[in-house]
């Protein structure tokens, strides 16, 4: 069966001028390699080729560089820049072309490193530049997970299928072709299962780190979304009612207290009205969310959203000119989830509704502050220093 992928559902919105110089850089090493045999007249390795071999038993630095630049032969290099050329595109696009071409290099020596590592003993050479590309597809798996890949299969007859990336890659390049299936004499395993390693755990850490711009389409996004549906989980096993907002806590009942009729309505309204929310938000009409919003916390103030609907609500009532509400609303999402991963933005905010339209200087200070110290982005934190200092004159 001949499985290969050819295409991405994704174009980079930029030329990857990078990816293209690495591609065109390896070719041309590649026809520099060899020359004739004296005797035979058939093409051979020139003899400066072996130096730059990666050896694991005679490792030189410079050899965990220069053997990702080299290929055994016309097959070898045809594979590798294919696959660089399918997937490197869109990281070149998505890292620039300098942190694209240090990222490559990285992921070159890192899996140099796997493989020297694993075969310590091992005199026998390796070339490629499989690893680096195994990095950068690593990178895309994490970058683009949900991209599809279109798919050549041959079996007893030629079709094509779609893949989603993060299937097609975990499954298929990753566990099947370099983890079980290691049936190909001299292909170096283990380079590419420890580029694939440095390019997924690399890309996690600076999506997680904010160091590279992430998206609610990736894999860290995907992970921070199946957190929080766990530890939604866990407080409904716990107790936590979404419907009340309230957590259930088990009591021993010495007598039955029978909730009054105007009680009764009240309860039964809350649910209309949550429910109206839940209704609204996933209709994605947060003007009418944030109206029943408010109509809930009249009727019970201590009533509390589940964390991502009271932060969309908050910022449609600060963009719907309400900017008591708003702040209220962006108190009560510090008071129930401080330990959100982007609780600068929501200080923030409140340190400007305070400032610059609730007229209460001592809490915009206290927020702007608590903003300023972890505040990434360096025109927010002009912002909120030239904020900080005006009240403070």
């Amino acid at each position: 069966m001949i499985i290969l992928p050819y295409r991405t559902s994704i174009r980079p919105r930029r030329t990857p001028y990078a990816n293209y110089a690495l591609i065109a850089l390896n070719v041309i090493i590649f026809l520099l390699e060899y020359g004739t045999h004296p005797i035979t007249g058939q093409l051979v390795f020139r003899a400066w080729v072996a130096r730059f071999m990666l050896t694991p038993n005679e490792l030189h630095l410079w050899q965990l560089v220069s053997y990702a630049f080299l290929h055994g032969g016309f097959i070898h290099i045809l594979g590798n820049m294919f696959f660089l050329y399918l997937f490197g595109n869109n990281v070149n696009d998505k890292f620039g072309h300098i942190g694209y071409l240090c990222f490559y290099l990285a992921g070159a020596i890192f899996s140099g490193i796997g493989h020297a590592v694993v075969h310590s003993g091992s005199s026998i050479p390796t070339l490629g530049a499989s690893g680096a590309v195994a990095a950068v597809t690593g990178a895309y798996l994490v970058l683009f997970p949900q991209t599809l890949i279109t798919v050549l299969y041959w079996l007893f007859f030629i079709g094509v299928v779609e893949v989603p990336a993060l299937y097609f890659i975990a499954l298929k390049m990753i566990l099947i072709d370099n983890m079980i299936a290691r049936y190909t004499r001299y292909v170096a395993y283990d380079a590419h299962l420890a580029g694939y390693s440095f390019g997924i755990a690399a890309l996690i850490g600076l999506l997680a780190t904010g160091l590279i711009g992430g998206s609610s389409f990736d894999l860290w996004a995907m992970i921070k979304r199946w957190n929080r549906r766990r530890q939604y989980r866990d407080a409904v096993s716990g107790g936590y009612d979404p419907f009340t907002g309230r957590t259930r806590t088990k009591q021993i009942k010495v007598r039955e207290v029978k909730k009054t009729a105007a009680e009764q309505q009240a309860e039964k309204k809350i649910k209309e009205l949550r429910s109206e929310i839940n209704g609204r938000m996933l209709e994605r009409n947060l003007p009418a969310a944030a109206e029943v919003y408010l109509e809930l916390i009249k009727l019970d103030s201590e009533q509390i959203l589940p964390r991502q609907h009271l932060l969309d609500i908050a910022n449609q009532l600060a963009g719907d000119n309400k900017p008591a509400e708003s702040a209220r609303a962006y108190e009560q999402f510090l008071t129930h989830y401080g330990n959100y991963e982007y609780v600068e933005q929501v200080e923030l905010m409140l340190g400007i509704l305070y400032c610059r339209y609730l007229n209460q200087p001592e809490q915009a200070v206290k927020h702007l502050e608590a903003a300023a110290k972890k505040l990434s982005d360096p025109g927010q934190l002009k912002m909120c220093q030239d904020e900080i200092a005006r009240l403070q004159k």
